[in-house]
């Protein structure tokens, strides 16, 4: 029997925390540094602040949006991680995008105000809402706020260079390379060991995400630990030797 499709829990109530528990969580979240807050003054944060909806409870498995619902809000990453995927023309699906906190989910759907994409949560996790026409408002007269969008959304555009870099030019050692090297970058940036980590990703997610079948994803992670790159213990990674992960991928 085919997965039943993952249920969506954007707008149930139930699965929310009200916007009263909410106020003034940008000024204390440790997310606040990566997040859209950042660089505004305090005035400036207290506008944001009145105008963010609730945040949102999604247990692993639940779908934030789904591939051509109504885009009306941006979603920042406060606790957990999620996935992004889009559907190939031969219906398979293909992971494009890892989110984990601090990061902003949903500018797909800018464009066409429709989302192009399914973000699904990868374990328990939280976002907070974003109601995209009032922050829009908002960043006509705040000017850090503005620049915040751009620079996220800029972000956005680099990530899809990067990502058809890593699939149009690099060999299957140097994807996988590249993969551990920017977990460990962006777990260094919210705080966190920069080369001990958990994947949320399968195997076989990860393979979708690099163009890699699940054979050769597996094979190269015991062929890393076999050279003494990494160690591995089911989805736990330490990165033993990053500068021959570096030399990997061309970088100093």
């Amino acid at each position: 029997m085919p997965n039943p499709a993952p249920r969506s829990v954007f707008p149930a109530a139930q699965k929310v925390v009200s916007i009263d528990s909410l106020r003034s969580h940008c000024a204390t979240c440790s997310m606040r540094t990566l997040c859209l807050p950042i660089g505004l003054s305090e005035k400036d944060l207290a506008e944001l602040e009145a105008l963010l909806g609730n945040r949102i409870k999604l247990k692993k498995g639940d779908a934030l949006f789904h591939n051509g619902s109504p885009f009306t809000a941006l979603f920042a990453v406060k606790l957990g991680s999620l996935k992004t995927t889009v559907l190939s023309d031969d219906g398979r699906e293909q992971v494009a995008g890892y989110h984990m906190a601090g990061d902003l989910v949903g500018l797909d759907g800018m464009g066409e105000d429709r989302h192009a994409c399914e973000a699904l949560a990868l374990e328990d996790s939280e976002a907070c809402v974003l109601p995209f026409a009032r922050i829009e408002e908002l960043a006509r007269h705040v000017p850090a706020l503005q620049h915040n969008l751009h620079r996220f959304m800029s972000r956005e555009i680099e990530r899809d260079h990067r990502v058809m870099l890593l699939l149009g030019s690099m060999r299957a050692e140097e994807r996988l390379a590249a993969f551990l090297l920017n977990l460990s970058e962006r777990y260094h940036a919210r705080g966190y060991s920069s080369t001990e980590f958990v994947l949320r990703m399968t195997r076989e997610e990860i393979g979708s995400y690099l163009g890699l079948k699940l054979e050769t994803v597996s094979r190269l992670f015991s062929k890393f630990q076999e050279e003494g790159l990494v160690m591995v213990a089911g989805r736990s990674v330490k990165i033993i030797d990053m500068p021959i992960l570096k030399q990997l991928v061309g970088q100093c």
